[in-house]
């Protein structure tokens, strides 16, 4: 905390006394504190120096200095004292002149500190704040408190101190004004001192205009730079009793056919005569000696720009006027006639979205700094889908609310700004980009949305209802490929923020957030990805039944200690996929839908468990039971070699996880889903194709977070089958379904983490190949609560781990992995083992689980496959009470019951699987719980009608059935109780319905 004291702005009504702080690398909060002349119930406002405020002072005082021709640095430090004898009453009743004025408040600069790190106290302590009031002499309830934490606020409250909530700092301003009773900016709206890197030379842009507007004065140049504009700097200049507008390009190299500031000069002087509410631009200067680039000048348009699209503080009336309002505008765009206007050169006629949808394809990979999967994806799906029939108009490019400069005092639009974009071309396209709002968060930091509000509350249309508004208004049927726009639109945008994060890094960017767009590319192309998912499935209704396929599944009888095949089944499916529907990535639901290269891993992956897994089960079922049980099975071994040999060899790794195929086969989650229910189909294939958890979900995890120097250590080793390792979470002391509540301890002890913890569950810690341990425990138990855990690598010979004893599920070992308890006692691990950084492993555990929460899902449906391939075979053989146990109404209804529910189940899993791929794992949660509630319980209910038909003969060692309803139960709990995935799958429901 601190208080520093200085006068930051004044006007002719009220002076602010403000406690400023300058720039430390610790966090501090600052008081600020003022006098009200008219008698304000406030006299100081605290807030965090590290939060989201403290700019806007520093621009108040910055703007106040310009717009009075004070020199910059004037008005510093300075409080009001003195009373009617204070500088501030003399200088009111003109005994003193300004600049003495000034003077004497620099003599009476004061300092007052209170720093958290020097007093040890930090939020939300309550002790910090009353320190805080303690300082200004001021009671609770004549302070104001400005955080955007809850914790912090909550804390602040209880005190007596009015607070305010920061999600947005301009609305917060706005509240905070309401509450002070005067305003506390001033000068242009949307403006601020012009940013170091974005300074153009005064002198000859002055001479300049002066020649241009024919200006005779020797009064100075005032220059600002615009809050708008992520692309083009924008500035405002005052030059005698002219207020204009300049947009110039940004220095430096620039991409191909960027910034063209010319074309928007050209667009705006042919729309002012056809009834488009435009800015008067006044000249083109192409000279780049005067200011260092190309620029135009146009005459300054007073009015409001709404940045917040949800529109806060208006009426729901008026915000629905307000979109009217931007609907109508964009069909007088699109209703011009470019020829009529001089443009019908402006733009190519037709093949618009594949122009733009390759431009933006060449711009992004001008600009790209890493893989983005998503981005991937749709540079090879969209020039797949582009529309049949296209209209070419005049399309703005970037038409969205904030390019709108709306009437002060009438809800209409003055002027449509920002034309860098603008060509002929689809006018959809504008329709679509202008509802990105709809589908982005109120908290996106660069182009603010409002998909979590509640539009009807808001009074705000649709994106539906404003398309429909469109179409009616044009007499435009509504477009079928609605979808298909709208990832086209957000590919754009990401694109679009690429390159400004680009710029970022070299310094060209305009705007002073630009670097936070490096990690929007990504959400945003996620979002993308996500409307080309809803156009693939819409496609995808629409196409023509034919040319069904067939799947196969074999049954087994036991008969000389092997499993041999007797009977198959089939069932018609969807269409086969062409090749070109396969790269598109569509939802694959038979093996033989898959393409040529997996459908053949398929087949040899099929093969390979008919002639090597089912035969060997019987001798690996006896070795578990044997003395020898402890240490891993020779065949097992052995197989793995066969399973290496045959390509057969870390199938589990996700395409999106390893693009460049470095570490496993290179498929996507649904094509591994069908190889992985194949090899569910047996207890021990897993292991032997080394896509067993959980060395599969520890891989992963090396493979997305891990360090070069730990990949080349843990990851190897795993992959090529001479480790294995276990993932260490669970303790018996506390509900473990919740990754918080864990207690283990990691404490920082010079260049080492010390772990003590008490763990369970362990699964493979007694394998004598287990080389590493992923832990699980706490770095910082004062964090926020997601951030208190951390995730190390521990080698298994590190002195202190104490395995208490193997735990039994239903009475099994599970040999030679087992399920340990163990003791983590003092044991030290180098810093450089820790993965990511202290206080990732929520996020590590939530990136791990995703997958592999799914391998379990489909191996489940192999165990019910088989159980009911066991089934039909023994109801068919078996006699009771005179006839077949076929013959039996009750066993026919089971049989029945299984196949639907193992279809529902397979059916869900593969679109978990599928959305995964397309749209991620995030994307998938609700679909990825579903799973999880279904795929456990149906496994169980098939397997235990599968036991039933076999009497107690289900019960024994004889078959698999009983090993595999031992471990469908124990997923039930192992991969997350059905209560916790009821209740993710019940508040997304809700979510999404409200």
């Amino acid at each position: 905390m601190c208080i520093r004291s200085c006068f930051q702005s004044f006007c002719l009504q009220w002076v602010w006394r403000t406690a400023f702080l300058k720039h430390t690398q610790r966090r501090h909060q600052v008081a600020h504190r003022w006098t009200h002349l008219g008698g304000s119930t406030y006299r100081a406002v605290i807030f965090d120096m590290g939060g989201v405020l403290i700019p806007s002072p520093g621009r108040v005082a910055a703007e106040w200095e310009i717009q009075n021709h004070i020199p910059s640095g004037t008005i510093l430090k300075a409080l009001m004292e003195g009373g009617e004898n204070g500088p501030w009453m003399r200088f009111m009743r003109a005994e003193i002149t300004a600049e003495n004025f000034l003077r004497e408040f620099g003599r009476l600069c004061s300092e007052m500190v209170v720093e958290s790190c020097v007093e040890g106290i930090c939020k939300p302590d309550p002790r910090i704040y009353k320190l805080c009031l303690e300082r200004l002499g001021l009671q609770p309830s004549e302070s104001i408190f400005l955080d955007d934490l809850g914790p912090n606020l909550k804390a602040a409250a209880n005190l007596g101190i009015h607070t305010i909530k920061v999600n947005d700092p301009e609305t917060a301003v706005k509240e905070l004004e309401a509450l002070l009773g005067f305003t506390l900016s001033i000068g242009v709206p949307n403006t601020r001192p012009v940013r170091k890197t974005m300074e153009i030379p005064k002198d000859s842009l002055e001479k300049y205009l002066k020649d241009l507007l024919g200006i005779q004065t020797t009064g100075p140049l005032e220059l600002l730079q615009f809050d708008h504009g992520q692309s083009n700097p924008t500035y405002y200049i005052r030059l005698a009793n002219r207020d204009l507008v300049l947009r110039k390009k940004p220095p430096g190299t620039l991409l191909p056919s960027a910034h063209a500031i010319e074309r928007e000069f050209r667009i705006m002087k042919a729309l002012a005569n056809a009834g488009v509410p435009v800015p008067n631009v006044l000249d083109l200067c192409e000279d780049s000696s005067v200011i260092g680039t190309p620029f135009y000048v146009m005459e300054y348009c007073p009015g409001l720009i709404y940045k917040d699209p949800s529109l806060p503080g208006l009426e729901p009336s008026q915000r629905r006027a307000i979109y009217t309002a931007m609907n109508t505008v964009l069909c007088k765009i699109h209703s011009v006639d470019p020829q009529a206007v001089g443009l019908e050169d402006y733009g190519k006629q037709g093949d618009y979205i594949p122009r733009q949808v390759q431009t933006w394809i060449k711009q992004y990979r001008a600009s790209e700094t890493s893989t983005i999967s998503a981005m991937e994806r749709l540079i090879e799906w969209l020039p797949l889908h582009f529309p049949y029939q296209q209209r070419t108009t005049v399309v703005h490019g970037d038409f969205r609310l904030d390019n709108l400069l709306f009437h002060s005092e009438k809800l209409e639009v003055l002027a449509v700004l920002d034309w860098e974009l603008s060509t002929l071309g689809d006018p959809f396209a504008d329709v679509a980009y202008s509802c990105l709002a709809h589908y982005l968060p109120s908290s996106f930091p660069m182009l603010r949305g409002f998909n979590d509000c509640d539009l009807t509350q808001l009074g705000i249309p649709t994106a539906e209802e404003y398309f429909r508004m469109y179409c009616l208004r044009m007499g435009l049927p509504p477009t079928e490929n609605w979808n298909f726009y709208m990832a086209f639109s957000f590919f754009r945008l990401a694109a679009i923020l690429q390159g400004v994060y680009k710029r970022s890094l070299t310094g060209q960017a305009s705007s002073a957030n630009a670097e936070q767009t490096g990690k929007l590319t990504e959400f945003v192309s996620n979002l993308a990805w996500d409307f080309a998912v809803k156009e693939g499935f819409r496609v995808f209704k629409e196409m023509p039944i034919k040319n069904p396929l067939t799947r196969s599944f074999h049954t087994w009888a036991r008969t000389q200690s092997q499993w041999i095949p007797t009977g198959t089944r089939s069932y018609s499916s969807i269409p086969e996929a062409s090749p070109v529907h396969t790269s598109k990535g569509g939802l694959v639901i038979s093996p033989e839908g898959l393409s040529s290269p997996v459908r053949e891993l398929y087949h040899r992956l099929k093969h390979f468990m008919e002639q090597h897994v089912y035969p060997a089960e019987t001798e690996l079922q006896s070795h578990q039971t044997s003395a020898a049980r402890w240490s891993p099975s020779p065949l097992i071994e052995d197989l793995k070699e066969k399973a290496k040999a045959e390509g057969l060899w870390n199938l589990f790794l996700p395409l999106e996880a390893d693009p460049e195929k470095k570490y496993g086969a290179g498929l996507t989650n649904m094509e591994y889903a069908h190889l992985c229910e194949l090899m569910g189909t047996s207890l021990y294939a897993p292991e032997i194709c080394n896509c067993s958890a959980p060395d599969t979900g520890n891989m992963e995890l090396l493979v997305r977070y891990g360090t070069e120097a730990q990949k080349a250590r843990w990851l190897i080793p795993l992959l090529e089958g001479k480790a294995r390792s276990c993932f260490a979470m669970t303790e018996p002391k506390v509900a473990s379904s919740d990754a918080t509540n864990i207690e283990a301890s990691i404490r920082e002890e010079d260049n080492f983490y010390v772990i003590n913890g008490h763990k369970w569950w362990i699964t493979g810690i007694l394998d004598p190949r287990c080389q590493l341990c992923v832990f699980m425990g706490k770095t910082d138990p004062h964090a926020p609560r997601h951030q208190q855990q951390s995730v190390l690598l521990v080698p298994m010979d590190t002195p202190g781990i104490k395995i208490i004893r193997p735990l039994t599920v239903y009475g099994l070992e599970d040999a030679p992995g087992g399920h340990g308890e163990v003791q983590f006692e003092h044991v030290r691990v180098p810093k450089e083992n820790m993965v990511l950084g202290p206080g990732r492993g929520f996020e590590i555990a939530q990136g791990r689980l995703g997958p592999g929460r799914i391998h379990h899902c489909m191996r489940l449906i192999g165990f019910s496959e088989r159980a009911l391939a066991l089934m039909k075979a023994r109801v068919k053989s078996r006699v009771a009470f005179g006839k077949a146990l076929v013959e039996q109404g009750t066993m026919l209804a089971d049989i029945a019951q299984s196949r639907v529910e193992i279809e529902q189940a397979r059916l869900l899993v593969l679109k978990a699987a599928h959305l995964m791929d397309l749209a991620g794992n995030k994307a998938a949660a609700l679909d990825i719980a579903m799973i999880k509630m279904i795929a456990p319980s149906m496994a169980s209910r098939v397997i235990d009608r599968a036991i039933q038909a076999f009497g107690a003969a289900g019960l024994s060692s004889d078959y698999p059935l009983a090993q595999f309803f031992t471990w469908a139960r124990a997923l039930r709990f192992a991969d997350g109780p059905d209560e916790v995935h009821q209740a993710t799958v019940a508040k997304l429901e809700l979510k999404h319905s409200a």
